[in-house]
């Protein structure tokens, strides 16, 4: 596809060029994000894009994608931290994740859970940390995605947690337009 091919030109010359052309193709891709409408798109070009960009900088764009009406830039927001997770940084991932875990849309919920089963590929005090706090609202497919590489019997003693009526964990108050 002609977009998913731009997008991979982009990621490419983003990773050998000056700040400058650099945070050029950060605003683009920004600007553009109505095009970048599609899980494949979002996951080979966020990191390097997103979070290539901010890596030296600050993070707050990432919360206003975060709480974003749009899935895509929900998304965006959370797999941009891929690029953080790899440079052994995990806070903006946690808390991206704290911002999503409400979300209604599944794809959030596999992408976030993702995330996480990145940080705790790396650090699995930091993914323990976090699901203490928020098992018991995590949505089933974030939690199952970001305990994917536990053992078994540490798999079983998170899914067993009392978790409160559906009704109760997911309500999303969305900005009027």
């Amino acid at each position: 596809e002609e977009r998913l091919l731009a997008l991979l030109v982009l990621v490419q010359g983003v990773g050998k060029c000056d700040d400058a052309h650099r945070k050029a193709a950060y605003d683009f891709y920004l600007d553009n994000t109505q095009y970048v409408n599609n899980w494949d798109l979002v996951d080979s070009s966020a990191p390097a894009i997103v979070g290539g960009y901010l890596r030296d900088k600050p993070r707050k764009p990432l919360a206003r994608l975060a709480k974003s009406q749009s899935l895509w830039e929900r998304r965006i927001a959370v797999v941009a931290t891929q690029h953080f997770i790899r440079l052994g940084e995990f806070d903006d991932t946690l808390a991206i994740s704290r911002l999503l875990l409400s979300d209604m849309e599944d794809l959030i919920h596999k992408a976030t859970g993702w995330m996480l089963r990145e940080v705790g590929d790396r650090d699995e005090t930091a993914l323990a940390a976090f699901l203490i706090d928020h098992v018991a609202v995590m949505p089933r497919t974030m939690l199952r995605y970001a305990i994917e590489h536990f053992p078994p019997e540490t798999r079983r003693g998170y899914l067993e947690v009392d978790r409160p009526p559906k009704s109760r964990r997911r309500v999303r108050e969305w900005p009027s337009m």
